[in-house]
């Protein structure tokens, strides 16, 4: 009787720790998607922005700009990945500053404020990354 009470004990106390870790890293795959693909966009948006500074009407802008709105689309469905992974708010902030401030790097007016908007870019994803971190250590 005993001895069955304390395989049960184990058996439990395995089952937990291989769902854990089995959400470990389905995180570690997801919040690396996300760092990889908010990275691809960043540098999508920095494309179109000096594509339109050369020929708005051009037909390298309309390709870069196509280009950009297919990697706003691969980020934004791991960006609900990584929301359906957590319930930490302060990984679902990150995930969102990252995306919103990428997505804003393509609206500069002038390279000044186009460097700007993609220093806080790149900012936002390291936050990210930071952040995401902690939940899969």
């Amino acid at each position: 009787m005993i001895t069955h009470i304390f395989q049960r004990l184990a058996s439990r106390r395995s089952e937990v720790f291989a769902r854990s870790e089995a959400l470990r890293q389905e995180r570690l795959a997801t919040y690396s998607s996300f760092a990889a693909a908010v990275e691809d966009y960043r540098h999508g948006q920095a494309d179109r922005w000096y594509r339109k500074q050369q020929d708005p009407d051009g037909e390298a802008f309309v390709t870069a700009r196509d280009e950009a709105h297919r990697l706003r689309t691969a980020t934004r469905q791991v960006l609900y990945r990584v929301k359906l992974l957590t319930d930490d708010r302060e990984v679902i902030l990150a995930a969102e500053r990252a995306y919103q401030r990428t997505r804003d790097v393509s609206t500069a007016r002038d390279q000044v404020e186009r460097d700007a908007l993609d220093a806080q870019a790149r900012q936002t994803i390291e936050a990210f990354v930071s952040h995401a971190s902690l939940l899969i250590r």
